[in-house]
């Protein structure tokens, strides 16, 4: 988000293709660094139908992970046919919109074979990675494997009570049962399931479980 504040400084856009949830610094907050919005913005979002269609109102528009040629084009058509209005005051509805549907269950959209499958974000308990696929444990039901790199669920979902515990685990905070000691210890679920917690990450991980 940092360099991306200072390219838009420099090249002063017409229009902005943002996501709403990144690491350290979410789109909103980037935006009120950048200080004057003269050009439009289309959020890109994993956000669930809900908070999309208060998005679709208030923002020029937006594009649902993952982006498709044919949804660009039409949003790039949009934008040409319809390009007015004050940005700001179209942020500021968009931010009250998404405030107001906190007491929704949040959802991931995450892309399937018959196309996409909304995931109540809560239900999450851990989430696997092998390769290029990520399997995705819930409180109920049987795990789901889906073709996405776990350092984008990472950065997805840290804002979540998610941690990323090793390379290739992803947890909830929220569902931890127990913590056993060890090199670098592991982790009991409530769901049964045990998962080792790498070295390297074990003192930020304690400091987490101990504030």
């Amino acid at each position: 988000p940092e360099a991306g504040i200072v390219l838009i400084r420099q090249f002063k856009p017409d229009v902005l293709f943002l996501d709403i949830e990144m690491p350290r610094m979410n789109g909103f907050r980037m935006l009120e660094e950048v200080g004057e919005l003269d050009f439009d913005i289309i959020f890109t979002t994993a956000y669930n139908h809900y908070a999309v269609d208060a998005i679709r109102v208030s923002a020029f528009d937006y594009l649902l992970k993952p982006v498709s040629i044919k949804d660009l084009q039409d949003a790039v058509v949009r934008l040409i046919k319809h390009r007015h209005g004050q940005t700001r005051d179209r942020l500021e509805v968009l931010r009250q919109s998404l405030l107001e549907n906190k007491h929704q269950d949040e959802k991931i959209a995450i892309p399937t074979a018959e196309g996409l499958e909304f995931i109540i974000i809560k239900n999450i308990i851990h989430i696997e990675s092998s390769s290029n696929y990520c399997k995705l444990f819930f409180l109920a039901g049987k795990p789901l494997l889906v073709t996405k790199l776990l350092k984008e669920f990472e950065d997805l979902l840290m804002p979540y009570q998610f941690f990323r515990v090793h390379n290739s685990h992803l947890i909830n905070l929220k569902y931890i049962q127990k913590y056993i000691r060890g090199e670098g210890g592991q982790v009991l679920m409530q769901n049964g399931d045990v998962i080792g917690v790498s070295r390297r990450k074990k003192e930020e991980f304690l400091k987490l479980l101990l504030i």
